[in-house]
């Protein structure tokens, strides 16, 4: 083996490859920073992005690569930089190598390291102010080209509730195409078929080898994919873990243990597969009685989908599809919802702010976004209409009145044509028209 791979970062410029969000971020923290951590699921494009800026790369996946490194980790701090150490987490002493020599003064941009996952056995230490991590999730609709944004997350979170305008032709049919077509890039413009096909061997590698990567043997492979199954039916709702485990109940009435669930969600946590929005405690006004269980997302929308083996007829015509988790409103709404969250977990990312979602104890008061930037709050609500009444708003007006200026705006987010502002100040926005 080589001692790297020499790399030329503009070689990738003759590569198909759509900027994304993340990017920019990128190019600001390595302009900076010595070593930064890009982590994310398998295909989302992790490694495309850092290549972008890699000079010398090691590739960890590889079985030679990895045995060569494994007998000589100073490698890995040789070579051209960048220097690009990929699926880190298959030796995870190659992180602490990194850290070290950021200890001993390595320069701004010598390091990037990609990870589709937490390590089985983490390093020594987190790297928590020596290596940054950057988090890439699937692509958003921006990112796909759909539609051309015209509303600013980061300009509304900075306040001020200026004008906001723009239309858009994609409607209802083109969001369920988007939920089903996925965020991963390489699955970008496949037939439904080679789509399906590719979700499909996606989900069934995660049973197969990903658990297995990660040190856990699973003994039961047919009640794992019940509890992704129930998982994915939980899509945009706080059911408690019981209510899931319960839905994952088999044909025979044979019900996991939560000995049994638990490991799952810690390693599809550790996959980056599950992507949860934690509730908002606030600390600094004076909301109360807030529910504190996560809201339960998948990393893309289309494994979701495909877990519960819907296709477009299905979710436009709300035909039952999955265990019976109790939702409000129909499995294409709550879809519609994660397409969101994903998008505006992005535009967050990027803004440098945090994301969650706020509930009441009594289940009364509902927003379904927060995102947060100091002192700034935006409250976010996704509809699956056109055009929003004073009901789809009443939660968003409660919020303005309980914390005045600290809200800086409100938004519902629809399936609608138009942005504009409603006569109580409310934001409506399609979500093709949603940016960063």
């Amino acid at each position: 083996m080589p001692r790297a791979d020499d790399h030329n970062p503009a070689d990738t410029a003759k590569d198909p490859y759509r900027r994304r969000v993340v990017d920019d971020e990128l190019d600001e923290l390595l302009a900076g920073l010595p070593a930064i951590a890009i982590d994310g699921p398998k295909a989302v494009g992790k490694t495309a992005t850092a290549l972008r800026r890699a000079a010398t790369i090691y590739r960890l996946d590889d079985d030679a690569e990895r045995s060569i490194v494994q007998a000589d980790p100073s490698r890995l701090l040789e070579g051209k930089r960048p220097v690009l150490i990929d699926e880190w987490q298959r030796f995870p002493a190659s992180f602490d190598r990194v850290r070290r020599a950021v200890d001993d003064g390595a320069g701004p941009g010598s390091f990037l390291l990609t990870g589709s996952a937490s390590p089985a056995s983490p390093p020594t230490h987190s790297g928590a102010g020596r290596i940054v991590r950057v988090r890439l999730r699937p692509m958003t609709l921006a990112e796909r080209g759909v539609g051309a944004p015209t509303v600013s997350l980061s300009e509304l979170l900075a306040g001020g509730r200026a004008p906001i305008g723009g239309r858009t032709d994609i409607g209802l049919d083109h969001y369920v195409e988007e939920i089903l077509a996925s965020g991963f890039p390489a699955l970008r413009g496949l037939s439904p078929r080679l789509l399906r096909a590719q979700l499909d061997g996606y989900l069934e590698r995660i049973v197969d080898r990903d658990f297995e990567d990660l040190g856990r043997q699973v003994r039961r492979p047919a009640m794992l994919r019940r509890w992704m199954h129930a998982y994915a039916a939980a899509t945009a709702t706080s059911a408690s873990h019981e209510k899931i485990r319960d839905a994952a109940t088999s044909d025979r009435g044979e019900t996991p243990t939560r000995a049994t669930t638990q490991p799952y969600r810690d390693v599809l946590e550790r996959l980056w597969i599950l992507d949860p929005i934690p509730a908002w405690l606030p600390t600094r006004n004076r909301l109360a009685r807030l529910s504190s269980p996560p809201k339960h997302h998948l990393a893309d929308p289309a494994l979701a989908a495909r877990l519960l083996d819907v296709d477009a007829d299905a979710l436009l015509h709300a035909r039952p599809a999955g265990p019976p988790i109790p939702r409000d409103g129909t499995l294409l709404g709550a879809l519609f919802e994660s397409l969101v969250t994903l998008c505006v977990r992005v535009y967050a990312q990027h803004a440098e702010a945090r994301t969650a979602h706020l509930r009441t104890w009594s289940g009364d008061r509902e927003v379904d976004l927060i995102v947060e930037r100091g002192s700034a709050i935006l409250a976010l609500e996704v509809k699956l209409g056109q055009v929003p009444d004073d009901r789809d708003v009443r939660h968003l007006l409660w919020l303005q009145k309980e914390l005045g200026g600290d809200l800086v705006d409100a938004v519902v987010v629809t399936t609608g044509p138009a942005a504009y502002r409603r006569p109580d100040g409310i934001a409506v926005v399609p979500a093709a028209l949603l940016g960063p």
